[in-house]
């Protein structure tokens, strides 16, 4: 696994340099990443600055700001850090664009209708090509009719605009997706109609890889993706049939799976169960048909009601938000089979009630934050790059609008990205 250094400068330095170029401690240069918060019962968003140095969070001016949509769901960004979009409605289920400006505020653009009702989670590819967006309910079904779910399929404009969505139709509860980042293997059956692999990825033809948990049929289904039109055609052993209700076989996961995640190698895929209190972990076939295996080591005991999930960037960290538990679990990722050590300590860091997602800044890697639906706040921690141990950030808990629904981050554009090669 490579890593792509970054420079950080030293305390003093930075002191140096501010003094010299007239900065003072509230500059946009000592601001590494910015962070957004949803609020489920307003559907504004409250926008805050990272400090570099301690990870405190600053809300910016103008924030909270105002979207066009009701009862947010969820929340992605853009991997090229410029572009943001909520997820929100029941019935009208709609996706809203913001632009992110060079100072972290959002400038709302269009709306986009989702090709189902009652939206539950999104992923943009990591080329930022491609947004998926899953539903609970096709047209024809409701609350009180049940059926089937899916997921709409839109493509990302060069201006961060969606193009015409493409529907596909799933199984029962469709909660959650998950992209995989591009790899490659030899095995010409597997992406053989995307271009050729070139420079560090290898050989074959480039692969990405879509999971979606469908809750209700307590599985992950798998598929690889066309990177040209992002269609997606089911992997390993999973199905789904154009029936009527449409149905979907996958793997295994557990009793109520409800979140999922990709490390950034593409290797191995986790899934959160919440009412076991578990992560699920699996082993990606890559360089054969994309079939998932569970981990010899798997499930991994989580705190109570793990809803939320993220891996850290360089993909040594996992950690899960735990609703019902009011706390955060820490794992280790072994790097050679997947499997999940528990990290010796998070007693440092405390939530407040309710998180529902965590997420960690992609400048520095290294300040994680929840979202506490019922305490309206936002916690802050830091993380060891050695460890995985987490700290408290100063003066967390910050206030959010009320019922913060999920949390994103982005980079500052001054700084780069954590990134890790396949």
């Amino acid at each position: 696994m490579m890593f792509h250094k970054m420079v950080r400068p030293t305390l003093a330095a930075a002191a140096a340099l501010a003094v010299s170029l007239g900065f003072t401690a509230c500059s946009r240069d000592y601001v590494a990443a910015y962070v957004y918060a949803p609020s489920n019962t307003t559907g504004s968003i409250s926008a805050y600055g990272v400090d570099y140095q301690s990870g405190v969070l600053t809300q910016i001016n103008g924030s909270p700001f105002p979207s066009q949509l009701t009862n947010p769901v969820t929340l992605v960004t853009h991997p090229n850090n410029k572009f943001l979009y909520l997820i929100g409605g029941t019935q009208n289920a709609e996706v809203e664009e913001f632009a992110i400006g060079t100072d972290g505020k959002l400038y709302g653009s269009n709306t986009y209708n989702i090709t189902g009702t009652y939206p539950t989670a999104a992923a943009v590819d990591t080329t930022g090509k491609f947004l998926y967006v899953t539903y609970q309910y096709q047209k024809a079904y409701t609350p009180v009719s049940t059926g089937p779910g899916g997921l709409t399929i839109f493509p990302i404009n060069s201006d961060g605009s969606l193009g015409t969505a493409v529907n596909m139709n799933l199984g029962m509860y469709p909660a959650a997706v998950a992209v995989s980042a591009i790899t490659c293997a030899p095995n010409a059956a597997l992406g053989s109609t995307n271009p050729a692999c070139t420079g560090t990825y290898g050989s074959g033809h480039q692969n990405v890889f879509v999971y979606v948990v469908d809750q209700g049929d307590q599985t992950v289904v798998a598929f690889t993706q066309n990177v040209a039109t992002g269609a997606l055609t089911v992997a390993g052993s999973s199905t789904c049939a154009a029936t009527t209700p449409s149905t979907c076989t996958g793997y295994a996961a557990g009793v109520t799976p409800s979140a999922i995640g990709v490390d950034p190698t593409g290797r191995f895929v986790y899934v959160t169960d919440k009412t076991s209190n578990e992560v699920i972990g699996y082993s990606s076939a890559l360089t054969s048909n994309g079939a998932l295996t569970p981990l010899t080591s798997s499930p991994y005991t989580t705190g109570s009601y793990p809803v939320g999930l993220t891996i850290d960037p360089r993909g040594d960290y996992l950690y899960t938000a735990n609703y019902n538990g009011g706390s955060v679990s820490g794992f280790s990722i072994n790097s050679s089979n997947g499997s999940l050590g528990t990290i010796a300590s998070t007693s440092g860091f405390t939530t407040k009630t309710g998180p529902t997602c965590v997420t960690i800044e992609p400048a520095l890697g290294i300040y994680l934050y929840t979202s506490n639906y019922l305490d309206g706040s936002i916690s802050g921690g830091q993380l060891s790059a050695n460890t995985g141990q987490l700290s408290g950030v100063v003066d967390s808990p910050f206030p959010t609008s009320t019922q913060p629904v999920c949390i994103a981050s982005v980079a500052n554009g001054s700084h780069a990205s954590s990134l890790v090669n396949p």
